[in-house]
């Protein structure tokens, strides 16, 4: 049979006059939004929290009826949504099961105040006198906890249509689908923050030591040559160096995924017979400046400018040079969710929660975070 629309049945709220069944009307699916990080593909609507490859599917595109006919043939496969996924741990430390419900987490923070080293120089044959000291003081950054609890619910009605449908487990995918919900939620506060609470700042968006906004950094570094890279290196790290007090050097480099995804080309003007790609050069530049091996560059989509302005209304771009110490920045995760047994109180309909509870991203030595920004579009 050709021409068949895809249809989802709606309910009328009559009684069928036959077999006093609710009457069911036919209505073709229509979607003409596209798929978008954006919400209805319009930019003004704001974006989704989080970016999927199967789009803002229809508002009546969903349920276990579908119409077909005898040549139908329905697969075992079931294509499961994705989501832009990353390794959160990769770039912001994580504490997990330390203070677990407590209303916040305290970190204590010691400075030396022993002065000038000098001043401990005494002459060994003189009378007694006053000694230089050395001296200690502490301060504390203290985060505050929240609680994350999220039910879901299904009847027997619903296992039994699933099992109709029988491709389909509808306990198994609601769980997995909290589970989602927790490890997106983190991903995207962790970089970003809360939207609507300050006491949950990100590791973008929080009490970081110094921001350089478009005196650094102007432009992507994907169209930078070799010279420029070679200035660019040493500069950045410079900045970085002057704002630690000459303390430490940075081991890690968060870039914008547009920024990130241009580096693979060859390196124009580089030394040698044969050029580099962009990220080759500019990473081993930063491991010989910073005499660290392991340093690394990471690329990261909450970093671009188009995602950060749709979600938190951040016009620019976002590069983080800093220093990976779980002493120095780091995430807390006191419990990690916890799943309570299935309940009913009629043994028709179950429910249960998962619960769990986490901080902001905290600093602790802000100086070893430096932040650069820049507003030029990735076009």
């Amino acid at each position: 049979m050709s021409g068949l629309k895809t249809v989802i049945y709606r309910d009328t709220g009559r009684l069928n006059d036959k077999l006093g069944q609710p009457e069911l009307v036919p209505e073709p699916i229509k979607d003409t939004r596209g798929l978008s990080i954006f919400r209805g593909g319009r930019m003004e609507n704001g974006a989704w929290d989080r970016f999927n490859a199967t789009g803002d599917s229809p508002e009546n595109g969903a349920g276990y009826y579908r119409a077909i006919d005898t040549l139908t043939y329905i697969k075992k496969q079931v294509t499961e949504q994705k989501f832009y996924e990353f390794d959160v741990e990769e770039i912001v430390p994580i504490a997990v099961g330390d203070g677990a419900f407590s209303d916040d987490i305290l970190t204590w923070r010691s400075f030396s105040n022993s002065g000038d080293f000098e001043a401990g120089l005494i002459r060994t044959g003189a009378s007694q006198s006053r000694l230089a000291r050395s001296e200690t003081s502490v301060d504390s950054v203290s985060l505050n906890t929240y609680i994350w609890a999220k039910a879901i619910d299904y009847s027997i009605v619903d296992i039994e249509k699933a099992l109709q449908a029988n491709n389909w487990d509808i306990i198994l995918a609601k769980h997995q689908a909290r589970a989602k919900d927790w490890q997106l939620g983190i991903q995207l506060l962790a970089l970003l923050g809360s939207k609507v609470d300050t006491g949950l700042p990100g590791f973008l968006t929080g009490n970081v030591g110094t921001t350089d906004a478009a005196t650094t950094i102007t432009t992507f570094i994907k169209l930078m040559d070799a010279a420029t890279l070679a200035t660019f290196v040493a500069t950045v790290i410079g900045v970085y160096f002057k704002n630690t007090n000459s303390t430490v050097m940075p081991d890690t480099f968060l870039i914008p995924m547009q920024d990130f995804l241009g580096l693979g080309t060859l390196t124009p003007g580089t030394v040698g017979t044969f050029p580099v790609p962009r990220i080759e050069y500019l990473t081993n530049l930063f491991k010989q400046t910073t005499r660290n091996p392991n340093f690394k560059i990471i690329p990261n989509a909450y970093c671009d400018i188009a995602v950060a302005t749709a979600l938190r209304g951040i016009a620019y771009n976002m590069y983080m040079l800093y220093r990976k110490d779980p002493t120095s920045v780091r995430m807390d995760i006191p419990v990690w969710p916890i799943t309570t047994q299935p309940g009913t109180v009629n043994n028709f309909q179950f429910e249960d929660v998962a619960f769990g509870q986490l901080t902001g991203v905290g600093y602790y030595r802000p100086l070893e975070a430096t932040k650069f920004t820049h507003a030029v579009s990735a076009g």
